[in-house]
């Protein structure tokens, strides 16, 4: 089946990919409506009840801390954030990479601490030569480039494919996932591991656990978007 994204992308031109008014990127209003993650767990980042008090952990933080420090998820996956991902990574309209890493940009720019480092969530081999790229690295790359952080691909490295996390159990991602990294090089003290949609926070765990291994000090999670609870399989 031909992609006829890139070839349409071309025609209209620059616009907003959600209402197509014109400009670069999403318009003020679709920005402004996009589903936001206003009470996240300080750990996992999931999205909290209305109730919960700020700096509640979620019930599975509480249970079992994961091996990073915190995530940081500024959208939460819903519509119209998952077709911008989808479109993203199924469909081979790279330029969505870049109007997602600008509409998380400025939460993660007011981070009090920056990492030294971002490293994106390798891909399985599998993966890369079906889709031809990886999601995360190119949302790492347009973050490096707008906070001005640098970024590697050959640090964090997969050495086990794994099986396919969609529609997986909680369980099951954390199997697929185990002993699938491993690290290269020198470690430095503060890194942020990159992803396109933490989940269950499997995959995110076990690169983390790989990296304290190694000696990182503190590791963050930045994605743009949590998968609520009631939908994550």
């Amino acid at each position: 089946m031909v992609n006829i994204w890139p070839f349409f992308d071309q025609i209209t031109g620059a616009g907003c990919p959600l209402c197509r008014a014109p400009g670069d990127g999403l318009c003020a209003a679709c920005l402004d409506a996009l589903p936001r993650n206003p009470k996240p767990c300080p750990v996992c980042a999931l999205p909290l009840p209305v109730p919960a008090a700020p700096g509640t952990l979620c019930a599975d933080c509480q249970i079992r801390r994961p091996a990073f420090d915190r995530a940081v998820a500024p959208l939460l996956y819903l519509a119209p954030v998952d077709d911008l991902v989808s479109g993203f990574k199924y469909q081979h309209r790279l330029h969505l990479g870049r109007v997602l890493a600008n509409a998380v940009a400025p939460t993660l720019l007011a981070r009090p601490e920056r990492p030294q480092l971002l490293l994106p969530i390798p891909s399985p081999a599998r993966r890369l030569a079906e889709r031809g790229f990886n999601q995360a690295a190119e949302l790492a790359c347009w973050l490096s480039r707008r906070l001005d952080i640098p970024w590697a691909t050959d640090c964090l490295v997969r050495v086990v494919d794994g099986e396919r996390q969609l529609r997986a159990g909680r369980r099951q991602r954390r199997r697929n996932v185990r002993r699938a990294f491993a690290w290269r090089g020198a470690p430095p003290a503060h890194v942020a591991v990159v992803d396109d949609v933490v989940t269950t926070g499997a995959t995110s765990d076990e690169a983390a656990r790989v990296l304290k291994r190694a000696g990182v000090r503190t590791v963050e999670v930045w994605a743009v978007a949590r998968t609520p609870r009631a939908h994550e399989s």
